[in-house]
Formats: structure tokens, C-alpha cells, sequence
């Protein structure tokens, strides 16, 4: 098939079909089966580079149209009352023939509340869910990564929500990131890393006794969800594991999660999580995508 015969939506339809499956040769095939002509993989390989190209450039200048510079917000009486959530991460991954590289994923999404049964209490109570994620990622730079942040925020109209939060692990890039664009924004590092860090604490305390560093961890973990954080820096600072109690005394204002839970803010960073596993899955699969077939 002559490559010139193409019309832009049947080449967009090529290039969408070449990431949903593991090769050019294997979506080579496919188009072949359904369509019933032939396509060298070769032909679609340089399809798929053409718009990838054309795609960048696209993203990039619809980034610089809503850069913070650019953006002009109207007063406090036209924002919205659409509770939104911003949260992202890190995740280190192998580029063949690049070496490890860091990942950096964001997303946005709205809050929703639904009753659920709290396991404590048995008693029906509302809790936050993320609902209609949407996701950006970059191999590079925190510069490289913030402005298609900014672009997804301001695209799921994040700046002009009267109540929004971030939510993300305790890396400093995180919260430099989030001064800078989101200043204004309920901060809140995730539940579930801080009880990471909570564990290893106790463990440090009782090294020699696990039952012991159990019952210490069981017992501060209210404390830590009730923003108690001197109940848990306290005994760590008196016995010379500051190091510890450090993490913790730098983060005990988004700590405090019970307050957080009864604004209806979500406390967990599941959903940028996920979509670091997938986006890592696409990257690092057995599958050869990325590569130029033979001509």
C-alpha cells in the first residue's frame, strides 16, 4: 500500500492500532486481517513516527498557551465547587540503551463521596473516591515534567475549584513542584507511605523484639492518623533516632489525616500509582514496539 494513499484518519487509525498491540510486525498483521490489504511494518513504523513527531510538537505549544504567564484566572466569585485532586510520583525504569531513568506521572481527577461501611465502626459514613482520572507522564526533568501538570490542571479546571488538594510521598521535588503551581492547595502526604515510614520507625526502636515493634506501630498508627505526630517524633528524638522522627516532623502539616478524611479529601495516592505500574508496563514489557522493523 502506497504510504501517499493515505487519508489522515486511516494513518491515525494506524498509529493507534500500532500501541495497542506488542509489535509494528503484529500490528502489521492485524490491519492486514481486518482490512484485507497488505501493510509492511516498516510502512506503519514510519507512520507512527510522523504523527509521533507532529504530536509533540502539538503538546508543546498547547502547553506554552496555558503556561502559568499565560493564564489569566477570574476573581474568587468564579470558581467552582467541584472538589479536584491533583497527586503524582516518581518511578525509576530501565530504557534499553538509555540505562535507569526516573518516570514522573501526574493526574488530576475529581472527588466523589459514597457511603461506605467503616470496618472500625460498622457504621455507614461518607469517604472520598477519585473519579474520571486523567493522567500526563514524562522520562525526565522535573522542568520537563511540571508544564504538562500545569496543562492538565488547568484543562480539568483545578486553579479555579474552591477545594482542592495534593497528594503524593514525601520527595521534596513533590512539594517544591506543588509550591510553585498549587500554593494554595490542601497538601497531603499519602497514608500509606507514611505508615511505611511509621513501620520502619518502630522497627528502629525494636530491633531485637518484632511483637514489641508490632504493638508500637499498632498504637502510634492512631496517633498518626489523628495528626498526633509528637506522640510518634517524641520517643524517636529521646532515644536518638532523629533521623527517623525527621521525616515526620518535616510533614506533620499534611499529616493530618483525620482532618483531611472529614473535609472529604482522598489520603492515599493510589491512583498515580497505578498509572506509574501501567506506564512502566508499556516501557519495560517483552515486547518490541519501539522498534524500527526491517525494511
Amino acid at each position: 500500500m502506497n504510504e501517499s494513499l493515505y487519508s489522515p484518519t486511516l494513518a491515525q487509525h494506524i498509529v493507534w492500532l500500532s500501541g495497542m498491540v506488542s509489535s509494528y510486525e503484529a500490528a502489521a498483521e492485524v490491519f492486514q486481517r481486518v482490512s484485507g490489504c497488505p501493510l509492511p511494518a516498516v510502512s506503519l513504523w514510519r507512520q507512527t513516527q510522523r504523527y509521533g513527531e507532529r504530536l509533540a510538537a502539538y503538546v508543546t505549544w498547547q502547553q506554552a498557551q496555558v503556561s502559568p504567564q499565560r493564564v489569566v484566572l477570574a476573581g474568587p466569585q468564579a470558581d467552582h465547587h467541584r472538589r479536584k485532586g491533583v497527586s503524582l510520583d516518581g518511578g525509576m525504569v530501565n530504557i534499553r540503551g538509555e540505562g535507569w531513568k526516573e518516570m514522573k506521572v501526574g493526574t488530576v481527577f475529581d472527588v466523589e463521596q459514597r457511603l461506605e461501611r467503616d470496618p472500625a465502626t460498622h457504621e455507614w459514613v461518607e469517604q472520598p473516591h477519585a473519579v474520571g482520572m486523567a493522567y500526563t507522564a514524562v522520562l525526565g526533568s522535573v522542568e520537563q515534567f511540571a508544564p504538562g501538570l500545569w496543562a492538565l490542571a488547568v484543562h480539568k479546571a483545578v486553579p479555579q475549584a474552591a477545594d482542592s488538594s495534593v497528594t503524593a510521598d514525601g520527595a521534596e521535588w513533590i512539594w517544591n513542584l506543588a509550591a510553585d503551581y498549587f500554593p494554595d492547595r490542601v497538601q497531603i502526604v499519602d497514608w500509606y507511605h507514611a505508615c511505611d515510614h511509621l513501620s520502619s520507625a518502630a522497627s528502629a526502636l525494636h530491633p531485637q523484639d518484632a511483637q514489641a515493634a508490632q504493638r508500637w506501630y499498632q498504637q502510634h498508627r492512631d496517633d498518626l492518623f489523628a495528626g498526633n505526630i509528637h506522640q510518634i517524633t517524641s520517643p524517636l528524638d529521646h532515644t536518638g533516632l532523629s533521623d527517623h522522627a525527621h521525616y515526620f516532623h518535616t510533614h506533620k502539616r499534611r499529616m493530618q489525616y483525620q482532618e483531611f478524611r472529614e473535609q472529604g479529601h482522598p489520603i492515599g495516592s493510589g491512583t498515580v500509582e497505578s498509572g506509574i505500574k501501567q506506564f512502566k508496563a508499556r516501557l519495560t514489557g517483552p515486547w518490541h514496539a519501539l522498534d524500527p522493523p526491517q525494511c
